[in-house]
């Protein structure tokens, strides 16, 4: 068997997921020898494959966006900080003023009336409704606006 190693193919900015799922579908249906594919955002323009390289020239030859492959492979030490997951703490606390940065609520200001560290949950009161309606979100898709502390009522 030949050794998988991880290449950098370059695609049109923006279009990174798309290539990403375009490549996942086809290796799958033409049974091609490629494990991983993964897209930091922070690099624009480009995914990383793990697999052989032929495999992955085939896999890429006709799918709109993708622009080629770099063929010096790729030290998974280079990446590792892109890609692994880092666990942020999240500073939240009742009665804190909130926006929503993600979701069907994106851009919806909140207070807080209970967080649920356990299940990464907060539960907000929308400010700007008619009547104050409780949502729950996820805590990741929340960004505290203004501490409980800091208001001068």
């Amino acid at each position: 068997m030949v050794d998988l190693v991880i290449y950098t193919v370059k695609t049109i900015i923006g279009r990174e997921n798309v290539v990403l799922e375009s490549i996942a579908n086809k290796a799958k249906v033409n049974g091609l020898n490629i494990k991983s594919l993964v897209h930091p955002e922070e690099i624009k323009g480009y995914i990383f494959v793990e697999g052989e390289l032929k495999d992955i020239q085939e896999v890429i030859k006709e799918i709109p966006h993708a622009r080629g492959i770099l063929r010096d492979p790729v030290d998974i030490n280079q990446i590792k900080k892109m890609i692994e997951t880092k666990k942020k703490e999240i500073d939240i606390k009742e009665g804190d003023i909130v926006e929503v940065v993600g979701g069907p609520f994106k851009g919806e200001k909140g207070k807080v009336t209970r967080y649920d560290k356990d299940k990464g949950e907060v539960t907000i009161e929308l400010i700007e409704v008619t009547v104050p309606i409780p949502v729950t979100v996820n805590a990741g898709l929340v960004s505290v606006i203004q501490k409980s502390g800091d208001r001068n009522e």
